[in-house]
């Protein structure tokens, strides 16, 4: 994902998770989508730049564009997570942890052994 791309605004990425969450969707589906909504010409705008951020492309379908994302909702998610963790936390993981986990109440069970592993992986690699 390029450094424009990690940049979204907060109707960018509205946009982003409903058409996650559809699979794809024209510029009607989106604006119905989504809560206060702009100008039907807004969010065939911001779905322009999106494209232009290399975030969707499109097909066409009769006279609609279908916008689909370019890339998985979880190689997407790790890009951003890296870019958060190299802004807020000095590119440090374990900073990131354990801003995550002193800020928690209660951990549970399942989540710690799950940590438990993902560590004694990286330490085996």
């Amino acid at each position: 994902m390029s450094e424009k791309a990690s940049q979204l605004s907060r109707r960018e990425r509205q946009i982003m998770d409903i058409i996650y969450a559809k699979g794809e969707a024209t510029a009607s589906e989106v604006a119905a989508a989504m809560t206060d909504a702009p100008s039907y010409s807004a969010v065939r705008a911001l779905l322009r730049i999106l494209e232009e951020k290399g975030m969707l492309k499109h097909r066409e379908d009769g006279k609609r564009y279908v916008f689909l994302p370019t890339q998985s909702v979880q190689k997407a998610s790790r890009s951003a997570l890296k870019n958060l963790v190299q802004t807020f936390f000095e590119g440090s993981v374990a900073n990131a942890v354990a801003a995550l986990v002193d800020g928690r109440e209660k951990i549970s069970p399942e989540e710690l052994e799950r940590l438990e592993s993902i560590i004694k992986q990286a330490r085996n690699r």
